[in-house]
This record gives C-alpha cells, structure tokens and sequence, in this order.
C-alpha cells in the first residue's frame, strides 16, 4: 500500500512500516563516543514531566516521516516525559520493525535518546502549571492503559490509533483543555499534525537541542 501526506510517500507492506535501518558499525561507535555519551546524560538531567522529547533518526524511513514537517524537518519522532521514581521515562506511539506489536510503548528516556539509532535529540517544555502536568500524566497514563496501537493512516479522527505527534498533541490538548494550544497542519487536502507543529507555537521553548558526533 501507498500513502502520501503532505508531498511525501509511504511504502507500507502488510501493515508494517519496513525501515531498513539496521544497525552497523558507524552506530556503535557513534554510541561508544564518550561526547555523545555526555549529551546524553546532560539531557536527560534536565528532563522534567511534561516536556516533549524529540529525535532525529538515521534511517531512511525517518527522514521521510520528518518530510511531514512543513516548517522545520529536523525531526521525527516524538514523546511525552513522566518522570517515575526519580527517572524519565517516555512515551510515545511507534510502529515498524522496531516496535512489533505497534503498541505504544514505555522507554526510558536513555533508550529513546540513544545515539544507537538517532543523529539529533532535544526537549521542549510548556508555559503550562503544575496541574496542568498532573492532568496530563493522568491522561497519558490511561492512553497507556488502553495500549493504541500505531496509526498506519495517519487519520486523526479516532484514538484507537495514533502516530507519535498525534498522540502527544491529542494529550496536550486534553491537559491544557484548548483544542488550540496545538494546532494542526492542514496541506495537500489533508490534516495532520507535523512534529514541527508542537515546538513552533507560542507556548513552547526549547530545554535543551544536541547533535550526536
């Protein structure tokens, strides 16, 4: 099956998003890079529940879902931080070779980051209130609860199914209770939300934005 968003096109095969995007060398020494390793780690000490965190993968695949973006393509993935037991954890709708049964998932935060797979990472954070946090963990954990699987249609009309920006912006949305404070992308006859659209608006700023070497 073809799916073309906003210019760009999907091959999508029974179901599945097949990345190609395996791991090689140039990967694992990008991980063993002891710069990258203090990236790391100096962004996830500033990780608070709430932000967003963003990456930008190696593969094929990603630089095509960061084509979606209409104002800014450097990213493509996204999640929502909820800091558990003193650690941040993300969670974010994912489908592919990577995430088999495409439900969404709970990674740590070092695992999301990681320079295994990504070239870019950075965080946002909200000009929100502390109970705004409160309500959106709630929400993101009953999202959680309910397990949706990745949206391989990119439709915004239901939850049961939802790619990754759709997700933290329908999260964000409930919390604040302002179907505004992210608004979406309309293009090509369609509307989508772009990772783009939830860090180029009013209420966000950047925490922290890092290139891996």
């Amino acid at each position: 099956m073809v799916v073309i968003l906003s210019g760009t096109l999907f091959l999508i095969s029974a179901g599945k998003i097949h990345t190609g995007d395996k791991p090689t060398h140039l990967h694992a020494k990008r991980l063993a890079n002891k710069e990258n390793k203090h990236a790391l780690d100096s962004a996830i000490s500033l990780l608070k529940s709430g932000n967003i965190v963003l990456r930008s993968g190696l593969g094929a695949i990603s630089q095509m879902l960061a084509q979606m973006n209409q104002k800014d393509k450097s990213y493509s993935h996204c999640g929502i931080v909820i800091i558990e037991n003193g650690y941040p954890f993300v969670y974010h709708a994912i489908g592919g070779e990577d995430n088999p049964d495409e439900r969404l998932r709970r990674d740590s935060a070092n695992r999301f980051f990681s320079p295994l797979n990504n070239e870019g990472i950075a965080a946002v954070s909200y000009d929100f209130d502390d109970n705004v946090t409160e309500t959106l963990k709630s929400i993101v954990w009953q999202y959680y609860k309910a397990r949706p699987k990745f949206d391989m249609k990119f439709d915004m009309a239901t939850d049961d199914a939802l790619y990754c920006s759709e997700f933290v912006y329908k999260c964000l949305n409930k919390a604040t209770c302002d179907t505004s404070f992210i608004s979406p992308t309309h293009a090509i006859g369609h509307t989508f939300v772009g990772i783009d659209d939830l860090f180029m608006n009013g209420h966000a700023r950047f925490v922290c934005r890092m290139k891996f070497k």
